[in-house]
């Protein structure tokens, strides 16, 4: 699983005009499921986004984490995350995971940031969507669990 996240100020997600999920500060999350990802990935991944110390304290150290600013999520789906470019100029996407799991562990993402508290907005599966965000720093951070293992 890989996750693109940006601390924002602000971002919003649009299907066919329509704003479907806006936050102010926290995080922007681009979430891509691999064709092999369990429930050992998301675990990896949501602990990792949620537990980041990004946000300033007193100091103007990056030392909290979203929980510890009272941090929104806004958490889209993002197949292309998983696009090999490394034949050619189109990208291959067979690394992608499939509709069903792919979905399954991106809801779950959401499930679980909502069941733990935090103001999480999501995008919809599958749909294409305009994404917009002011990124606050900027601060983009790149995680993938098959890193981890």
């Amino acid at each position: 699983m890989r996750a693109v996240v940006q601390k924002v100020s602000r971002a919003k997600v649009s299907v066919d005009g329509q704003t479907i999920g806006q936050i102010e500060k926290g995080f922007l999350v681009l979430l891509g499921v691999y064709k092999e990802d369990t429930d050992k990935d998301l675990d990896y991944i949501y602990k990792k986004v949620t537990g980041l110390r990004v946000f300033e304290d007193e100091n103007d150290q990056m030392n909290l984490a979203l929980n510890d600013v009272g941090g929104e999520l806004l958490v889209v789906s993002q197949f292309t995350l998983y696009g090999d470019a490394r034949k050619g100029r189109r990208p291959s996407f067979t690394d992608a995971a499939k509709g069903d799991l792919a979905k399954s562990l991106y809801e779950d993402f959401i499930t679980r940031a909502k069941a733990d508290g935090f103001n999480c907005k999501s995008g919809e599966f599958g749909a294409h969507m305009e994404v917009e965000l002011v990124n606050d720093g900027p601060v983009t951070i790149l995680l993938d669990s098959f890193k981890n293992f």
